[in-house]
């Protein structure tokens, strides 16, 4: 193959498949439609024109039959009166009128068979016309409900892809609140230790701590202490008491 046809080829290619993305069915089967319906009255144009020249033939054959019957009475009148050569002359007149008569029924009858094929043929092409409309509008339906039924799917389509996106950014939110809250909790573990020093809390050092705790220790040494001297305190009122008792006689022993 040459390069020349090569070329034309794939422009042809081309063409054809971008004229299929601009071509609407329902647009080209109105169309055909359209021009279906010319044909359909052209023909029953030529039908009414035919039917026209038939009707003028049968005009002109009443004329020449009224002509021919004309001559007739008239021939008969010159026999009458005696005049043979004038009554030969209204026969020989009315012998061309049969003629022209005989040639006119033979174009009747072509006429008449021409139009008996015209108006089947008119017949045949508007059945067929009417046929044509109704599986029309039919694919025409179908292609519209097949194009919403597309579009649908489409629009059905991009909302899945949005839920997707919008599904990963939700998550992507949700492990960054996670994050950020696992971050904050280890940071109130640190403070609580003590390994992050809390500077909501006011400005401190590390002997003030000690201190803070040595003063506490001392406090609760005292505490016990002073419970121990309390036990201690309540032993010895207790041994006093058992040996009074036992110093002192009994009316018994006195008597």
């Amino acid at each position: 193959m040459g390069i020349a046809k090569r070329i034309t080829s794939i422009f042809q290619a081309k063409s054809n498949a971008a004229l299929d993305k601009l071509e609407d069915p329902r647009q080209t089967l109105d169309l055909s439609y359209e021009q279906q319906l010319e044909n359909l009255t052209k023909v029953k144009r030529a039908v009414a024109d035919v039917a026209t020249a038939r009707k003028r033939v049968e005009i002109q054959a009443e004329q020449l039959k009224s002509q021919g019957d004309k001559l007739a009475d008239q021939a008969k009148q010159a026999l009458a009166q005696g005049n043979e050569s004038l009554a030969r002359e209204a026969l020989t007149r009315r012998e061309a009128i049969a003629a022209q008569l005989k040639d006119l029924d033979s174009q009747h009858a072509t006429i008449v068979e021409q139009e008996d094929k015209l108006t089947a043929t008119a017949q045949k092409l508007q059945t067929e016309v009417e046929a044509f409309r109704t599986k029309k509008e039919t694919i025409k339906a179908t292609y519209t409900a097949a194009e919403a039924s597309a579009h649908v799917s489409e629009a059905v389509s991009g909302i899945s892809t949005s839920m997707n996106d919008a599904g990963a950014a939700m998550q992507r939110a949700q492990d960054k609140v996670a994050q950020m809250q696992a971050r904050s909790g280890a940071l109130d573990e640190l403070l609580a230790s003590g390994a992050l020093t809390d500077l909501t809390a006011g400005p401190s050092d590390d002997i003030q701590a000690q201190l803070d705790a040595a003063g506490g220790s001392s406090s609760n040494v005292d505490a016990q202490l002073a419970a121990m001297k309390a036990q201690l305190a309540s032993g010895d009122a207790a041994s006093s008491l058992s040996e009074g008792a036992r110093e002192t006689p009994s009316p018994a022993e006195e008597a």
